[in-house]
């Protein structure tokens, strides 16, 4: 059945007509071949540049994307490039890797990994405070065997604590010694062995002062930075495999009449395929036979079900509501829109892992500088001394310790957490580590309309308008469908009192609407065509009893806290901008309502990805606010996205931020807080900075001890984190 009717003249373009052009480019790539490889130990933003300048220089890759979340790179290449071969590639750039089945890599390997590194962070914490007790004894005046007893109960709780909660910068950093490169995880393992390996050679040389409360410090610190970093990661699926999820894996083929079920793979152009009522579209293709209703919902957004009849264009994924439908096969498989929309979500999604936080940038100028201060250290103190190895190798040890990057890596996922705490109770929650950073930098806010600012569901505007006989006689028809809007109009007639009136022979003619009879005359409630009445601009469905007409008038009810929302972002100096896949009547009156004055109608998925790409190319920083399957693609290619937490999977994934309750007013707030957010990260920058000043030259000059400098070095941790806290 079909109640909706608007201004429309022809028949709306269908998904598949606009997403084709779009994705022929990625279709020529995808015939080359593409190869899936796991890369455990990715992560962070060196990791993608060196992954993907290997893969790059190998003969016959065409292209190559690491997704930084999922920990893989998907590889487009020539049929005679293997996995093997470019596994053996990455191994010579110090990155293990295994060939992937798609759907191999999920969110348990991440809470795996999480796990480990909280179980390795209490061992630490524990440890850390055993030999923290015996230095106090030391501390306190011990000397001679009582001083070398606590010392050796400190190396025995110590030393495999390191050995065992270093792992994860011990497996980093020889990675990368194996291949020639460096990284942040160099710097810190090599202090960490260093104040092992001198505070056990001087508890075997009887000596004054053992570091193994120094050395169990630095790596607990260094694990609560690597876990809150962790923790700040996205933990969810691919929304390009949310997408291919929701494609129909058999088709119903037509063969001489007789029905052929057929995995999709085996479907070709051409044939004929029928789809009964309730079954999604396995195909894209032409309707031939049958009339009846499709949800689009998944595709363009809209909830209200759309007519479609011989030569209508159907795509995949669509529903089929109401009526028996054939239909020619015009793509299926890799080659249908749906396919192709979760190929242009997966290149937007591998896009924006390109982004790199604050922390790692900075890291690529420190690590450098962490070894040329030690190393120079060491070679002074060993000129200066004339020779004295215990000497020098305790002063590059305590530059070490005391330029460790414990701070700078606080300093990002320490605010990032407290900041996710309070926008959690908001009713914010934050997926992905880069996106406050992201949120900050917005100036251009994209809203989709059903659904985002609006419930989704319609209402009766004009229930008042009408005589109490028409509207019971509606309800009887109503009574006769499930479609949305008869249901709608049901609800509204017993919310005023009303009951509705016996309908007769009541039958719901597919594509169409609900007829039957009343006190002896025919009655029909649907389409206006059918109904022989004038089309109204607004979303309505139409009821004729004998020569009478009525028409009852719809429109979707605004989601709490939608007009605090726009009035927050346009004060702040934001660029709002409505799009939807609704028609020009019903959005331009939305618009009026929330006092946005740019908006589109009509807009398709690779339309909405369009003018995503276009507001960037002219250098706008652009918020996407979506929660369907036709706003997966431009999610995961704006700067940054939101989605409410009734959004589809894909749109839930494809976002960086879920929107927890109905209320909208909180996204006024995730940007202001967002603001603070990176403020308060260049502040701990900024106090990490004025740390080393400080503390680099006393520790280059002999004035610090390595157990000076791992208090030093916990002082500037605590205070990061303190200063943090302030966003609570």
């Amino acid at each position: 059945m079909a109640l909706v009717e608007v201004e429309h003249g022809g028949m709306a373009a269908c998904p598949a007509c606009v997403v084709a052009p779009m994705a022929a480019a990625q279709a020529q790539v995808a015939a080359k071949g593409r190869l899936m490889l796991s890369l455990p130990a990715a992560h962070c933003a060196a990791c993608i540049s060196t992954v993907e300048g290997a893969l790059a220089a190998v003969p016959g890759v065409a292209s190559s994307r690491v997704n930084l979340t999922m920990k893989r790179v998907s590889v487009d290449a020539d049929a005679e490039v293997t996995a093997e071969a470019l596994i053996g590639v990455l191994a010579g750039v110090g990155y293990e890797a295994h060939e992937l089945d798609a759907g191999l890599l999920s969110a348990t390997e991440t809470d795996r990994q999480g796990r480990e590194l909280l179980m390795r962070l209490g061992v630490a914490f524990f440890s850390m405070m055993n030999v923290m007790l015996l230095s106090v004894a030391v501390w306190s005046g011990a000397e001679g065997a009582t001083r070398d007893m606590f010392h050796w109960i400190s190396a025995a709780i110590a030393v495999p604590t390191v050995i065992f909660c270093g792992q994860p910068f011990f497996r980093s950093a020889w990675a990368g010694v194996k291949v020639g490169r460096l990284g942040m995880d160099f710097p810190i393992s090599l202090a960490l062995v260093l104040a092992s390996s001198i505070s056990l050679f001087e508890t075997i040389k009887s000596g004054h002062h053992a570091y193994f409360d120094a050395a169990v410090m630095l790596c607990f610190f260094l694990l609560l930075g690597r876990y809150l970093d962790h923790r700040t990661r996205a933990v969810a699926r691919s929304a390009a495999e949310e997408l291919a999820a929701l494609e129909v894996p058999r088709a119903m083929v037509l063969l001489d009449g007789a029905e052929v079920v057929r995995v999709i793979s085996e479907v070709a152009v051409g044939d004929l395929v029928r789809v009964r009522p309730g079954g999604r579209m396995p195909v894209d293709g032409v309707v031939e036979a049958g009339a009846s209703e499709v949800d689009r919902s998944l595709l363009t957004g809209e909830s209200l079900p759309v007519f479609v009849g011989p030569g209508t264009v159907v795509a995949a994924g669509e529903v089929n509501l109401t009526g028996p439908l054939e239909v020619r096969v015009t793509a299926a498989g890799r080659d249908s829109s749906l396919h192709r929309m979760a190929d242009l979500v997966a290149v937007a999604e591998s896009a924006k892992t390109k982004y790199t936080t604050l922390a790692e940038r900075a890291a690529r100028f420190y690590s450098p500088l962490v070894h040329i201060l030690s190393f120079s250290a060491f070679g002074y103190w060993m000129w200066a001394t004339g020779g004295d190895l215990r000497f020098a190798i305790n002063i590059s040890a305590a530059v070490l310790i005391i330029t460790c990057p414990c701070a700078l890596g606080l300093a990002v996922p320490a605010v990032v957490t407290a900041a996710s705490g309070k926008l959690f109770r908001k009713g914010l929650l934050i997926k992905h580590g880069t996106a406050l950073e992201r949120l900050a930098q917005v100036d251009t806010v994209v809203f989709d309309k059903t659904g985002t600012l609006t419930m989704g569901a319609p209402e009766l505007v004009d229930g008042a308008a009408h005589p109490e006989w028409a509207l019971q006689v509606a309800a009887g028809l109503a009574a006769g469908s499930s479609h949305p809007l008869a249901q709608a109009l049901a609800a509204a007639v017993r919310a005023q009192g009303l009951a509705a009136e016996a309908i007769a022979h009541l039958r719901e003619v597919p594509g169409y609407g609900v007829e039957g009879y009343w006190q002896g005359q025919a009655v029909r409630l649907g389409r206006a065509d059918w109904c022989d009445v004038a089309p109204l601009e607004v979303t309505a469905t139409y009821l004729r009893v004998g020569a009478q007409t009525q028409a009852f008038a719809f429109a979707d009810s605004l989601r709490p806290g939608a007009v605090a929302a726009i009035e927050q972002l346009m004060s702040q100096g934001m660029r709002i901008k409505l799009i939807s896949g609704d028609v020009p009547g019903a959005v331009q009156a939305m618009a009026a309502r929330l006092g946005i004055s740019d908006w589109v109608a009509g807009a398709l998925p690779a339309e909405k990805v369009a003018l995503v790409r276009d507001l960037t190319a002219e250098g706008r920083r652009v918020l996407m606010v979506g929660d369907g399957l036709n706003d997966t693609a431009a999610l995961a290619a704006a700067h940054v996205s939101i989605s409410p937490a009734t959004a589809l999977d894909a749109a839930r994934t494809a976002s960086d931020i879920v929107l927890l309750g109905q209320d909208m007013a909180p996204i006024g707030d995730a940007t202001r807080i967002a603001r603070q957010a990176t403020r308060r990260m260049v502040e701990n920058f900024g106090i990490s900075a004025a740390y080393n000043v400080i503390a680099v030259p006393l520790a280059l000059i002999g004035a610090a001890t390595p157990l000076a400098a791992a208090l030093a070095m916990s002082l500037s941790s605590i205070t990061v984190s303190l200063n943090a806290m302030r966003l609570k």
